[in-house]
């Protein structure tokens, strides 16, 4: 014996499952054939222990294959099947009428007040330099070269470091929105990866 279920002729070195070889099946006297953790007799079926095996565990080897072989096609078919369900529960888009702010008698001077808050005079460079589609177009093409990034790993464009982090986090929270990517926190780390087909249509 070489091992659990093998052994190895002396004379010539030829390899072979003993239990196979050498046992019979007690019920009939049919030949052995392997099967996932256990013998089964080749004639009546019937479940044969090894007496060549004690606290090993035998393998059929093409049986795990076609059982993942299996497993993959069926995942498979609920990923489509999955995918077609939400593109047919899709609802179709809804276009309003066009927003009239004269409709309410005061509303445009209502927004107007809440615009001039003295507070947001500080964000008005941040806005005005930023670019939305030009940071998205950044992002995507980093992601192009791998399916998941690091937050910190995407290099700035902008000479300001801070200022450029704060409009790569802008740029990400679109994205996600529109269901382009999806962003993961895990303490102080953010993992950005790309949305598959499946749900960025349920998105």
């Amino acid at each position: 014996m070489i091992g659990e279920s093998r052994c190895r002729c002396r004379a010539c070195g030829h390899e072979l499952d003993p239990t196979v070889v050498f046992q019979r099946c007690p019920a009939c006297d049919g030949r052995l054939k392997l099967r996932i953790c256990r013998y089964l007799c080749r004639s009546c079926g019937t479940d044969v222990p090894s007496r060549f095996v004690f606290d090993g565990i035998v393998f059929d080897r093409e049986y795990f294959r076609q059982k993942m072989a299996e497993s993959r096609e069926r995942k498979q078919e609920q990923r489509e099947t999955f995918a077609r369900l939400a593109i047919d529960s899709r609802s179709e888009p809804v276009a309003g009428p066009p927003i009239d702010l004269e409709a309410i008698p005061g509303l445009v001077e209502a927004l107007d007040s809440l615009a001039a808050v003295p507070e947001l005079a500080a964000w008005a460079p941040l806005v005005k330099g930023f670019d939305l589609k030009r940071y998205q177009e950044h992002i995507t093409a980093c992601l192009r070269t791998a399916d998941e990034k690091l937050f910190d790993s995407i290099p700035a464009l902008d000479d300001n470091r801070r200022l450029d982090r704060i409009w790569r986090f802008i740029a990400l929270i679109f994205m996600a929105h529109a269901g382009v990517i999806h962003i993961s926190q895990y303490g102080q780390t953010i993992l950005i990866s790309k949305q598959n087909e499946a749900d960025s249509e349920r998105s």
